[in-house]
């Protein structure tokens, strides 16, 4: 029988259950985010060496990126597919998912601190690093990827606890650990003197307190998941669907490395340290955009999943309409606040006077396309949460591989000047959403018939 979590998911009105699925949610993506940002602004501070030391901390982004999207590949790979099987209630199958998980997760962890301890100095300067700012990237990433066991389990489980309907209790396992993070940072950075070290080790502990949680949670009689030893022996079929749907947020979150990589080399080449600052100021601004948008769908795509196993279309299509006006409305008035005040947002992060003058030029032209990016981030979501694993692929390859790097690449070519770089993210954001939105649109009546 479902529990009062999973029947809310049902039967609740839908708007007060998205405010009440998706505010933890977004408070959770508001506070994980917290991790890096808390990061770049103590940092960039740092006296004398700020600049270059939060240059530094951006060509680490990539490898950063690349473990994450390794939690993105198991968690939500497999998070929608364990609650499509709760509202077809198979409790049983939605925990060999979250079993099979977790070992996953665990190997990955192994390999990927191995692989990147190893070749890490080569990698950071392929992604940007100068002589100048290679010494503080390989001071924070090799304390960074001790931490890696961490991240998978606190960043990849978590997704369990809100595809059964506690997203309370998932907000609670990030706000633990930022909180950490936001208190340690400055007495490890500045206190002990141990700059970027400083907030390296700082955000492993975190993440280390906010893994103990998840796990002993999903562990525990209050979880309506649990992890359980013999569900944990990998099974081919079951590992088979988890990945096949997790590869398309897999490649979200890898492909942000290789779009790092273009655009830091780009802007090394034609214009220098100086305009690959700029990029690790705009990227903490968009994901200062991005996760509370990411925080609606992820509360929402329970909802979407639940009720697509339950067979219940109507409150599909209701919860994906609203779900849609939501994320426009953020990225919309996204769009017109950058656009006002970029140099206001870029001291936040550093008070260089010419890297800040620099971000305010350039800022409103890479967010111009930000405003249309809520259609894409809601389709696409429900995509995912439908299970729809190749169509998922194809949106997740659209808006980075197949426009955004070839045109960061083409534009500064074709016109010999740095500012083609900054225009192919508008262009690119643009054009993805639109097809997005069309795509759903076309296939929407085969997915969600209205003769239930």
């Amino acid at each position: 029988m479902p529990n009062k979590n999973e029947a809310a998911l049902a039967n609740a009105p839908i708007g007060p259950m998205m405010v009440k699925m998706a505010l933890p949610a977004v408070a959770a993506q508001l506070i994980n985010m917290l991790y890096n940002i808390v990061d770049r602004v103590y940092i960039g501070h740092i006296e004398g060496t700020g600049r270059a030391a939060l240059t530094g901390l951006g060509v680490t982004f990539p490898i950063i990126m690349l473990i994450s999207a390794f939690t993105a590949f198991v968690g939500i790979g497999g998070a929608p597919l364990a609650s499509i099987a709760l509202g077809a209630g198979d409790r049983e199958k939605a925990e060999k998912i979250l079993g099979n998980s977790t070992t996953l997760l665990l190997i990955m962890a192994v390999v990927l601190t191995t692989v990147f301890s190893v070749i890490k100095e080569p990698v950071l300067r392929t992604f940007g690093a100068s002589e100048d700012t290679i010494g503080y990237a390989v001071d924070y990433i090799s304390i960074y990827l001790i931490g890696t066991v961490f991240v998978q389990l606190a960043l990849g489980l978590n997704a369990y606890i809100t595809a059964q309907g506690r997203a309370l209790v998932a907000m609670s396992s990030v706000l633990i650990g930022a909180v950490l993070n936001i208190i340690l940072d400055p007495v490890f950075i500045f206190v002990l003197k141990m700059d970027v070290r400083g907030a390296a080790l700082a955000t492993i502990i975190s993440q280390g307190v906010s893994a103990c949680w998840v796990t002993g949670f999903l562990c525990s009689k209050w979880s309506g998941l649990r992890i359980r030893r013999k569900n944990m022996r990998l099974e081919w079929a079951v590992m088979g669907q988890v990945l096949a749907l997790g590869i398309a947020p897999f490649i979200m979150q890898s492909t942000e490395s290789l779009v790092t990589v273009v655009l830091n080399s780009g802007l090394q080449f034609y214009g220098g340290d100086l305009y690959v600052g700029t990029v690790t100021i705009m990227q903490s601004v968009m994901q200062m955009i991005v996760m509370p948008v990411q925080g609606i769908t992820q509360g929402v795509q329970p909802i979407i999943s639940y009720n697509y196993g339950a067979k219940n279309y109507a409150r599909v299509r209701k919860t994906f309409r609203l779900l849609l006006r939501t994320t426009l409305t953020v990225t919309i008035a996204s769009c017109i606040l950058v656009a006002f005040i970029p140099e206001q947002l870029a001291l936040i992060f550093n008070n260089d006077r010419e890297l800040v003058e620099l971000v305010g030029r350039v800022m409103p032209v890479f967010f111009g396309g930000i405003w249309a990016f809520g259609a894409q981030m809601a389709c696409q979501s429900t995509f995912m949460a439908l299970g729809q694993a190749k169509t998922s692929l194809f949106l997740a390859l659209l808006r980075k591989i197949i426009l955004l790097v070839p045109l960061a690449i083409i534009l500064p070519a074709v016109t010999g000047k740095v500012m083609g770089i900054y225009v192919a993210e508008p262009v690119a954001d643009m054009t993805a959403s639109a097809i997005t939105l069309t795509l759903f649109m076309i296939r929407r009546k085969k997915l969600l018939p209205e003769d239930e």
